[in-house]
């Protein structure tokens, strides 16, 4: 498909252990599962400020190296106790195939398809403690969400500002900034193993955004390959592989409220292992034009792809099989 070696392991189909609130009206069971959404969060969040502030006062590198691993383990409890909660509340029918194999103590860079908030919890749940924790780029304006945005600054998840052309052209010394967050974050992600997440496509898919921008695909938004190239650029040398995410919900996307509430009946994920395009790391993609459109190229056949698995996958959610 890719062009690239893929893994492919036999089907997984997971199945809820235990739905002892399942029977409960939906909107209770809402209630509920937001209940221990929170408690989980006042309960770890504190522990991640606490270390990541002998850090922030302490700046040294045998600091980083001894306090991370201690952050990394807190967040790994935290979002054990969401997979807990969920089980608790939610009769998911998880359909996963290809997390077989993977390696904890390597560095991943994971790529997935983006459509809901809910996307973060399927695939913290998937890859907790099977590869290093996933760490995402953020909009600037989420440092503000209340608990959650020093909790992912704790955690030294990089805040990305997002301007338009019309911006830039009116102040150019912001132009690659965000470059270079990325740059600086790579650098810190180079020390221990890490999966750093990327949304190719920027932002959820909605049918108004897939309309707006005139998508060539069916069910994805146009991707950017800027973030990931500058990701392979800095680390190339240390991902073990990327992983190619793909996620499909039978029943339709569900927002947040809809998930909490138990209506995620069931889930498609896929997820190939694609060898990292050595002939494209060390290409200079804001500067060179032939390693731009190359990097353009090589992301356009893999989103080509993934549209063709998801129709199929759509398809399979319909006959139920």
């Amino acid at each position: 498909m890719y062009g690239f070696a893929l893994s492919l392991p036999s089907v997984n189909v997971i199945t809820p252990t235990s739905q002892m609130f399942h029977f409960l009206p939906p909107p209770l069971r809402g209630l509920l599962a937001t209940s221990l959404l929170l408690l989980n969060i006042l309960f770890w969040v504190p522990l991640l400020l606490l270390l990541a502030l002998v850090k922030l006062l302490l700046p040294f590198r045998s600091i980083r190296l001894a306090v991370d691993p201690l952050l990394l383990r807190i967040a790994e409890a935290w979002i054990a106790g969401n997979s807990g909660w969920m089980g608790l509340t939610q009769r998911t029918r998880w359909d996963v195939q290809g997390i077989d194999g993977l390696k904890y103590d390597s560095w991943y860079l994971v790529n997935c398809n983006h459509q809901s908030w809910v996307d973060i919890l399927v695939l913290q749940h998937l890859f907790n403690r099977r590869i290093p924790l996933l760490k995402f780029f953020l909009k600037q304006q989420l440092i503000w969400v209340p608990i959650m945005g020093l909790a992912w600054w704790a955690l030294e998840f990089p805040f990305m500002r997002r301007h338009t052309e019309d911006y830039l052209k009116q102040h150019p010394e912001m132009r690659g900034k965000d470059q270079e967050t990325t740059r600086k974050a790579c650098e810190k992600f180079a020390l221990i193993p890490t999966s750093v997440m990327n949304f190719l496509e920027g932002t959820r898919f909605t049918p108004a955004k897939h309309q707006r921008q005139k998508s060539p695909y069916r069910h994805l938004l146009k991707p950017k390959a800027g973030g990931l190239a500058l990701a392979l650029n800095a680390m190339g040398d240390k991902f073990q592989a990327i992983l190619d995410v793909t996620i499909v919900y039978p029943d339709g996307a569900p927002d947040f409220w809809q998930f909490l509430r138990g209506n995620l009946k069931r889930v498609i994920v896929r997820v190939h292992t694609i060898e990292i395009p050595q002939q494209l790391v060390q290409c200079d993609y804001a500067g060179d034009p032939a390693a731009r459109e190359a990097y353009q190229k090589w992301v356009q056949q893999l989103w080509l792809d993934k549209d063709a698995q998801i129709e199929t996958l759509k398809q399979l959610g319909l006959t139920g099989t």
